[in-house]
């Protein structure tokens, strides 16, 4: 099954070319608005799911092309980010240390808005193409073999960030957590049309390029080592997101004007776009090409704008 949120946060099932509106299943769940629905619908989903299942069958849908999506969860408790969870298509001499960080909740957007990099001295923009999961059910001290039993459904996902400010001894924090740096969408696929996790396609194309494109087989520490890892150090709750991390290759410049578009195999394309009022620049090189070329650091400076560097 496909949830989603449209227009003015109505709550839907995606079936095929259209949306059915299935808010009305949830308005006996407390919310201050329905934002809030679909953290209470997935915290109920054993109650409810056969009730969702009827009103989706039994709504007439509406044309998918003329809804604007919304964030599928607009308000998650708890964003957590793996931090250097790929292989990067093994070649890394041995499996990085399992690490992670938080992103801010008002991070969030959704289908089709834009990521706004803001004036900051960041060193470059950069999104990183994930797979993320949305957590079912509370996720306290969980046992690897039971990790998988907490993931309600996938979505795409975005992690920006603004890389090379200082201090660098609290980099994730101004580096990951600003307002539009995690777009998702443009749904959540429930984990039963998703039997296989750990083999799906990812694609990252820029104003029509191919940037990123890998596979999940190639995760360092697959979802149920993330979930027991982070699941021992904090409580994951119902409808917070768990993004599994990118591989760091295909990385490159995020700039004003870009178009881009997220594909993960069985879940669909997020688009975002990017706005930039300063209208920096940058190569529009890969990580991956950057080394190959013999640049210093892990990616290309600056080439005009504010901030740049003569």
């Amino acid at each position: 099954m496909k949830l989603c949120y449209f227009n003015d946060y109505r709550l839907g099932v995606i079936k095929g070319d259209s949306v059915v509106d299935i808010t009305e299943v949830g308005k006996d769940i407390p919310q201050r608005d329905t934002r809030d629905i679909i953290v209470g619908l997935i915290e109920r989903w054993d109650g409810y799911r056969g009730k969702v299942e009827k009103a989706a069958a039994d709504g007439k849908g509406v044309a998918l092309k003329g809804v604007r999506l919304r964030a599928p969860v607009p308000q998650p408790g708890s964003i957590v980010c793996m931090a250097v969870n790929y292989m990067e298509n093994g070649t890394l001499p041995q499996k990085p240390h399992i690490s992670a960080f938080h992103k801010g909740p008002t991070s969030i957007i959704g289908d089709g808005d834009t990521m706004v990099l803001p004036d900051t001295p960041a060193t470059i923009f950069e999104g990183e193409a994930e797979i993320a999961l949305v957590i079912g059910k509370r996720a306290t001290d969980v046992k690897l073999a039971d990790a998988m039993k907490h993931v309600f459904g996938y979505t795409c996902f975005i992690d920006g960030s603004a890389r090379g400010l200082v201090p660098s001894t609290n980099i994730f924090f101004p580096m990951k957590s600003r307002d539009t740096f995690a777009p998702i969408g443009p749904c959540i696929v429930t984990a039963d049309e998703i039997p296989d996790p750990h083999n799906l396609q990812i694609k990252l194309s820029n104003n029509g390029h191919l940037m990123q494109d890998f596979n999940t087989n190639d995760m360092a520490h697959n979802i149920p080592r993330c979930i027991e890892w982070m699941s021992a150090i904090q409580t994951l709750e119902s409808g917070d997101i768990l993004a599994t991390g990118t591989n760091h290759r295909g990385l490159h410049s995020f700039m004003d004007g870009d178009k881009i578009e997220l594909t993960i195999e069985k879940i669909g394309t997020l688009h975002s776009a990017v706005k930039d009022d300063l209208k920096r620049t940058w190569a529009r090189t890969t990580r991956l090409q950057h080394r190959e070329a013999g640049g210093e650091g892990p990616h290309t400076l600056q080439t005009g704008g504010k901030y740049a560097k003569s």
